[in-house]
């Protein structure tokens, strides 16, 4: 979805900052002191956390009071790097902080690569003594497993599954329900039976400029492993089946069906995937949870109807039901002074800070279904609609959904994003066939694999 972008000031820094992470102390720096009675006194640290994350989508002031309270002897200086919430400017400001050589102790990040690429850069700290100390295992203790090389650098915060909204009154008209289970072939059935003269069925939003490349991997994102372009092992994963099925499906929806909205009009009229279901030209939108907060609609994009969820469907009934997720990467800068108590913070904010904060639903198996109803209450009493939000359908699927295996994304993932981007445009615009886009596909994507090995 987004390009990564390194400062060439801070990769030339990387090996300063990794030479200070190992000359730094052992995290250790809430240390016996004497009072002026002679007495023993645990000094206060204070930690920086630096986060793309403003004050009216993370509710900051109220989280860190309540983190100080429980932990008097660490304050929290909170530098925010984007007053917009604006994630690429805050990695912009992130870097140049790090290649300057300023305080950092704890550091979020919004998506895998920034995260992937900052740990193979030297710049966050490996957090496995730490889960070994508590005794927890990550798989059991959170929805998204962060691991990367066979270690962890982080803890994940909210948790964004992809779901599927839907325009009730829409499925209504159609004689048609929110489905709790599905397939693929249910959602391609569903986006036909629900086309009109005045509505598309459904709508993708990518791909686009090289990004929103999760509308590329539907199918393969479905399944608990194996769910990128490349594989774990680094190998190419265009020849998976699923990754065929996905293109089958993106060109039947919308040269045979007519179901989808036009690969054309969406480029050429710059079409978004708010304006479309608010605007009630699709019934069916495939997105993140991040949608949450605006489901009872917007004083931007009011709410004209009724609003389904149903999840991310399946490439089989009888599976397991997996879905991309999207994470806040809570983790230890690798030159802190303070990285345990930096660790003790990004803890506690993924499990109980999560339900303190309020605004998302944690990644933490922790969390009770009564809270995490009073959560989801919450974001959507800050709507202007909530009552026309299928409160329990949504609920449900966020109770449900289960985070693919995470794969690190490579290096050269912007090359490989543009040739798929450029194939797939040649297919849906009808310049060449299904077996040519795949065959040229995986021979552009083989060489861009050799060319950085």
């Amino acid at each position: 979805m987004k390009k990564t972008w390194v400062s060439t000031v801070f990769a030339s820094a990387v090996l300063m900052i990794g030479l200070a992470g190992c000359s730094g102390g052992s995290g250790d720096s809430t240390s016996a002191t004497n009072d002026d009675n002679g007495h023993d006194s645990e000094e206060t640290v204070t930690i920086k956390f630096h986060t793309h994350g403003n004050e009216a989508s993370y509710n900051w002031a109220h989280t860190i009071a309540a983190f100080e309270e429980e932990h008097p002897n660490i304050n929290i200086d909170l530098v925010i790097l984007s007053e917009k919430g604006d994630s690429q400017e805050a990695i912009q400001k992130l870097d140049l902080a790090a290649a300057s050589g300023e305080q950092l102790d704890v550091l979020m990040f919004s998506d895998p690569a920034s995260y992937a690429q900052r740990v193979h850069l030297g710049m966050v700290a490996p957090i496995d003594e730490f889960i070994s100390e508590e005794g927890f295992a990550m798989t059991e203790e959170y929805k998204v497993d962060t691991q990367i090389d066979g270690q962890y650098y982080a803890l994940p915060g909210k948790f964004n599954p992809w779901y599927v909204l839907m325009n009730k009154d829409h499925l209504e008209e159609a004689g048609l329900d929110v489905p709790t289970d599905w397939t693929w072939d249910d959602f391609m059935a569903y986006a036909k039976d629900l086309t009109t003269d005045d509505h598309y069925g459904t709508y993708f939003h990518g791909p686009q400029g090289d990004g929103w490349m999760e509308f590329m991997k539907l199918a393969l994102a479905s399944e608990e492993n194996d769910t990128e372009f490349i594989k774990d092992d680094g190998t190419s994963n265009l020849d998976h089946p699923l990754f065929k099925k996905t293109l089958e499906m993106r060109v039947q929806m919308e040269k045979e069906d007519q179901s989808a909205v036009p690969y054309t009009d969406i480029i050429s009229q710059k079409l978004h995937y708010r304006n479309q279901f608010f605007g009630q030209d699709a019934s069916m939108i495939l997105i993140g949870s991040w949608m949450n907060t605006e489901l009872g609609g917007t004083d931007q994009f009011p709410l004209d109807f009724n609003v389904g969820v149903a999840p991310y469907p399946k490439n089989d009934l009888s599976g397991e039901s997996y879905t991309p997720v999207t994470t806040d990467y809570m983790a230890v800068a690798a030159n802190s002074e303070h990285k345990e108590e930096a660790y003790t913070f990004i803890r506690w904010y993924t499990t109980e800070g999560q339900v303190v904060q309020g605004k998302n639903v944690p990644s933490w198996n922790g969390v009770s279904d009564e809270d995490l109803g009073t959560i989801i209450d919450g974001i959507l009493a800050e709507t202007v609609s909530p009552e026309k939000v299928d409160r329990d359908a949504l609920v449900n699927v966020l109770q449900n959904a289960q985070s693919s295996k995470m794969i690190a994304p490579v290096s050269y993932q912007a090359e490989l994003y543009k040739v798929i981007g450029e194939e797939y445009e040649k297919l849906i615009l009808d310049d060449q066939d299904l077996d040519t886009t795949l065959e040229k596909m995986q021979e552009r994507g083989q060489e861009i694999i050799e060319n950085n090995q």
